[in-house]
C-alpha cells in the first residue's frame, strides 16, 4: 500500500501538499527556499486567523486571491495602527499599513516541514538519496538523458522507457555476475587433499562451515 511520498524541493508546493493530504498520503518533501513561513517578528494566531506584530497590533485577514498561479491570503493592519509606530520606517517604510501576503497552504507547509525535520523524515531523506537520486544521476551522466532529443510526449516516453530498460539490465547483469563469482568461490572451498612429500605429514583441508547456506 502506498503511504509515503518522497521527493526533492523541486516538487514543493502548497497545492501538492494539500492534494496528497486529501489522498491520505504522507509527504516528506522539503520546502523550497522561497517559503519563509511569515514575516520575522510576527506571530500567527490561528484561532482568530490574524498576525500579531511586535508592537501588539493585529494584521487581519482581508482576502484570498491567485498570484502567479498560486493561491495566497492577504492580511492588513489599519492605518491608525501603524501611524506613529516607532518601528514604522523599518517595517513598512513609506507605506501606510502593513501587508502580509502568504500562501493559503501555510498549515500544509508547516505540517510537512515538521515531518521532514523529524527522525523519520531524516531516515526518508537518506532512503531517497540512496535509492532514487543515483538512478537519475546514472541516466543523466551515462545514458545520455541530459536532453531528450525527440518531439512530443509519446516519443519522449519511449526514450525514457528504453533508458530505464538499459539501466535495469545493467543492474541485473551486475547482480548475476556477483552471484556467479560467489558460487565459484564456494566451489573452490570444497574439501581437497594434498599429497604429502616423503616424510611429510598428510594435510587435509575441510570446507569451512560458514560456506554452507
Amino acid at each position: 500500500i502506498w503511504e509515503n511520498v518522497l521527493a526533492d524541493a523541486g516538487y514543493s508546493s502548497g497545492e501538492n501538499y494539500a492534494y496528497f493530504e486529501r489522498k491520505g498520503l504522507t509527504t516528506y518533501i522539503p520546502p523550497h527556499g522561497t517559503y519563509k513561513g511569515g514575516p520575522e517578528g510576527f506571530e500567527y494566531i490561528k484561532e482568530g486567523n490574524y498576525w500579531l506584530c511586535p508592537q501588539g497590533k493585529k494584521v487581519t485577514y482581508r482576502k484570498q486571491w491567485v498570484r502567479k498561479g498560486s493561491l495566497v491570503d492577504d492580511y492588513f493592519t489599519r492605518r491608525s495602527d501603524c501611524k506613529g509606530c516607532p518601528l514604522k520606517q523599518s517595517c513598512i517604510g513609506k507605506s501606510h499599513e502593513k501587508r502580509i501576503t502568504i500562501t493559503a497552504y501555510r498549515e500544509e507547509y508547516e505540517r510537512n516541514i515538521k515531518r521532514v525535520n523529524s527522525k523519520s523524515g531524516r531516515y526518508m531523506k537518506g532512503k531517497r538519496q540512496s535509492t532514487v537520486e543515483p538512478v537519475f544521476g546514472t541516466l543523466k551522466e551515462f545514458l545520455g538523458l541530459r536532453k531528450v532529443n525527440t518531439i512530443g510526449i509519446r516519443q519522449a516516453n519511449k526514450c525514457m522507457h528504453l533508458a530505464a530498460i538499459a539501466y535495469n539490465l545493467k543492474k541485473y547483469l551486475k547482480f548475476i555476475t556477483k552471484r556467479v563469482k560467489s558460487g565459484a568461490a564456494q566451489s573452490a572451498m570444497h574439501t581437497f587433499i594434498l599429497k604429502p612429500n616423503a616424510g611429510a605429514p598428510k594435510l587435509t583441508l575441510k570446507e569451512p562451515e560458514f560456506c554452507h547456506s
